[in-house]
């Protein structure tokens, strides 16, 4: 009878999707590259003229990778597709209790003519840390970071040939159990979508932003999920970016406890260089183990070559704003700067803090670090220098044909 109803299941696929190879069964640990189906779009979209001016998130390319999962059958096989809507039903878990979460990387055009990816591994390791955190199913690393690429390879043409932009990648998980009940999702997506970036903010790449700190509103509280790549830490902080913009500064640092601990800065880590009260010159952020701050990638690697260069010291540590305003009044602050995979490394120049308008010198003291930073950074991105951080995933660009080949 289970052979029977195999042959049927086989002949309604198809019957439905013929352009698709039959799946094969499930892995109930983690789907595999090597399964990768392939169905390409006789639609493809015009690419955008000036990828260097191309809104952040809003030019999509051809096709995405999609893979489903549900406690029986584990993991289906991965299939990169037409880029389409999702249809789900309206009790679906995702809308009614935010079981969702993502990531953030990008591919990067090296001046040689490669694709690279910039630590994707670190990504893969946090999103399944996520995933862990929401109950939802957690997968191969290495599996996934070879089916981005290969997804980055099929839409290797929208990959801006430009040293000012880049490929946006945003890797997505949703619960997708028709159920209105607070409980673990029995099924779920796991899809990704790529998209042609510029420089993040509109003031342009590597411009100082205005920040407003103010302790009435807490992004995330210790014991709680800030840590974490979850829609639901950034949906409710679309307000307070708004309050910013309407007090004329364009993000929000956010403050945590009853001390204002600084935290981060809009969806970014900030980083303060200053002359500690030892008379030390010292690279501060706050620390991973107060669970409030997201580990980005970008911050680790900042630390990571700070440390290498050996000029000063590299710390995680509390500081609250009386420290930064004390540092300030003492002259020894000297840069503040957020970091983060959208904008690599961006200066602070001004922090509205209870009433008070705090000007820092980021802009005028070089910025001597921060400006190195976002050099050494794009450096290893855009393949000026080999680094084993830059992870190829096209070593020599072939047009988009090269992948149908693969099949």
């Amino acid at each position: 009878m289970a052979t029977c109803g195999r042959l049927r299941l086989i002949e309604q696929g198809l019957k439905t999707a013929p352009f698709i190879l039959i799946r094969r069964l499930a892995s109930n640990t983690s789907f595999k590259a090597a399964d990768l189906q392939y169905r390409f779009t006789r639609h493809p979209h015009a690419k955008p003229e000036n990828p260097d001016e191309c809104l952040f998130g809003k030019n999509f390319t051809d096709h995405m990778l999609a893979i489903k999962w549900d406690k029986d059958r584990g993991w289906s096989s991965p299939v990169i597709k037409p880029l389409e809507n999702i249809s789900l039903h309206p009790a679906t878990s995702v809308f009614h209790y935010a079981t969702e979460l993502f990531e953030g990387m990008k591919a990067y055009r090296t001046v040689d003519n490669r694709i690279a990816l910039f630590r994707p591994l670190e990504n893969m390791k946090r999103m399944n840390r996520t995933a862990t955190r929401a109950c939802l199913p957690t997968f191969d690393e290495e599996e996934l970071m070879k089916c981005i690429g290969e997804l980055v390879r099929v839409d290797q043409e929208w990959v801006p040939y430009s040293t000012k932009a880049s490929l946006y990648i945003r890797p997505t998980m949703i619960g997708t159990e028709p159920s209105l009940g607070v409980n673990i999702s029995n099924s779920a997506l796991l899809y990704c979508i790529t998209c042609p970036v510029g420089p993040y903010f509109t003031t342009g790449t590597f411009n100082p932003v205005s920040l407003m700190a103010d302790p009435r509103f807490v992004r995330a509280a210790k014991g709680g999920v800030g840590a974490y790549k979850l829609g639901s830490n950034y949906g409710p902080t679309i307000g307070i970016q708004e309050e910013a913009l309407k007090r004329g500064c364009q993000q929000v640092l956010w403050l945590a406890g009853e001390d204002h601990k600084v935290t981060e800065v809009g969806t970014m880590n900030v980083f303060i260089y200053w002359i500690n009260e030892q008379g030390e010159k010292e690279l501060a952020t706050m620390p991973l183990d107060e669970g409030i701050v997201l580990p980005g990638v970008t911050r680790s690697s900042l630390m990571e070559l700070g440390r290498t260069w050996g000029e000063f010291k590299v710390v995680e540590k509390i500081i609250t704003m009386n420290d930064v305003i004390k540092a300030l009044n003492e002259n020894r602050l000297l840069e503040m700067f957020g970091a983060g995979t959208a904008c690599v490394v961006c200066p602070i120049s001004r922090i509205l803090y209870m009433e008070q308008d705090l000007s820092i010198p980021t802009m005028e003291n070089g910025p001597d670090v921060a400006s190195r930073f976002y050099q050494e950074l794009t450096d290893i991105q855009y393949g000026r220098v080999s680094h084993e951080w830059s992870h190829t995933v096209v070593e020599d660009v072939e047009g988009v044909d090269a992948a149908k080949n693969t099949i």
